[in-house]
C-alpha cells in the first residue's frame, strides 16, 4: 500500500506534532513481498530540501517514522510501492523544479507506450532535467511544460490560479493520448507543492482533508509540555491543513472530508480548502 500525504501549517513545529497525533491513520502496511521506498519533500527557509529512503524493509511505516522531528511549515511525505521504475532515489517521490515539489500515487496506464510521445512533447530544457524511470515524474514535468507555455515557470510567486489550469491541461493531454492509444483513463493521486500552497488532484483511490484550528485541536498535541505552558496565545493561533490519500481499506478516517472524483483541492495556511469540480 502506497501513501501520500501533504501538509501546511503556520508554524513549524506542527508538522510533526500532527503526524504523531494522528498516527493510526498514517500507518501504512507492506502486504507485499518487496521492499518498499519513502521520500519527504519540505521547505526551509525558502530552500526546498529532500529526505529520500528508496529501500525501507520494515512491514509498517508511519508519517511520523519518516518525517521524525521535522521542522517546516510545508512538507510532502510518500510512501512507494513500485510499479514503473526500480527502487532507486532517482524514482524516489517526492519530485522537485524551482520551488515546485510533486508526488502521485497511481500508475499510468500503458505507460510502456506512452512513455516516449510525453517525453518527446516536453520542452528540451525539461527533458534535460528528467532523472528516473517513472510515469510520476513525466506527469510533472508535463504539468511544468504547459505552466512554461503560460509564463508562469519561472515566476516567484506562482498562485494556484496559475498551477491548476496547467494541471488540468497536462492531465488532459495524458488522457487523449492514453485513448488514441486505446488505453483505459489512468486512476491517479498527486499532490503539488509550493512555499505557498498546495494542490491535490483526485482520481483514485479515496483522497480526503482536514484543516486543525486552535487551542482545541491542537492541545491534546502539546500534552507532553504540561499544562502550565499551554497559554492561549501559544495554540489559539494556530492552523494547520492536510490532505492525504490510499488509506488503508480506502476507508476515509473520521472527522476528515472526502474529496470528491476528480476534484482539486487548494490548501493554503490561512484559507479554507478550496474545492474546484471538474
Amino acid at each position: 500500500m502506497a501513501r501520500l500525504v501533504a501538509i501546511i501549517a503556520n508554524r513549524p513545529d506542527l508538522c510533526s506534532r500532527v503526524a504523531a497525533h494522528e498516527a493510526p491513520v498514517f500507518r501504512a502496511r507492506n502486504r507485499g513481498e518487496e521492499p518498499w521506498g519513502w521520500g519527504v519533500g519540505f521547505y526551509q527557509a525558502g530552500e526546498i530540501l529532500l529526505k529520500r529512503r528508496p529501500i525501507d524493509e520494515r512491514p509498517e511505516l508511519g508519517l511520523a517514522e519518516v518525517i521524525g522531528d521535522l521542522r517546516t511549515d510545508v512538507l510532502i511525505a510518500h510512501i512507494r510501492r513500485a510499479t514503473v521504475g526500480a527502487l532507486a532515489t532517482a524514482n524516489t517521490h517526492p519530485f522537485r523544479y524551482n520551488q515546485f515539489l510533486f508526488a502521485h500515487t497511481g500508475t499510468v496506464d500503458g505507460f510502456g507506450k506512452l512513455r516516449d510521445p510525453l517525453f518527446e512533447s516536453l520542452p528540451q530544457f525539461l527533458q534535460r532535467n528528467v532523472r528516473g524511470e517513472t510515469d510520476s515524474e513525466l506527469v510533472f514535468h508535463l504539468f511544468l511544460s504547459f505552466l512554461h507555455d503560460a509564463g508562469k515557470l519561472d515566476h516567484p510567486t506562482p498562485s494556484p490560479t496559475d498551477c491548476v489550469p496547467a494541471l488540468r491541461s497536462a492531465i488532459g493531454l495524458l488522457d487523449r493520448m492514453s485513448r488514441d492509444e486505446g488505453l483505459r483513463t489512468s486512476s491517479l493521486n498527486l499532490v503539488l507543492g509550493t512555499p505557498e500552497f498546495l494542490v491535490a488532484m483526485h482520481r483514485g483511490a479515496p483522497m480526503a482533508y482536514r484543516v486543525f484550528r486552535g487551542r482545541e485541536d491542537f492541545e491534546p498535541m502539546f500534552e507532553d509540555r504540561g499544562p502550565g505552558k499551554l497559554r492561549m496565545p501559544d495554540l489559539e493561533p494556530c492552523r494547520l491543513a492536510i490532505v492525504a490519500s490510499d488509506f488503508d481499506g480506502d476507508d476515509v478516517p473520521d472527522g476528515w472530508t472526502a474529496a470528491p472524483e476528480r476534484a482539486i483541492v487548494t490548501l493554503t495556511r490561512t484559507d479554507e480548502p478550496a474545492v474546484l469540480l471538474p
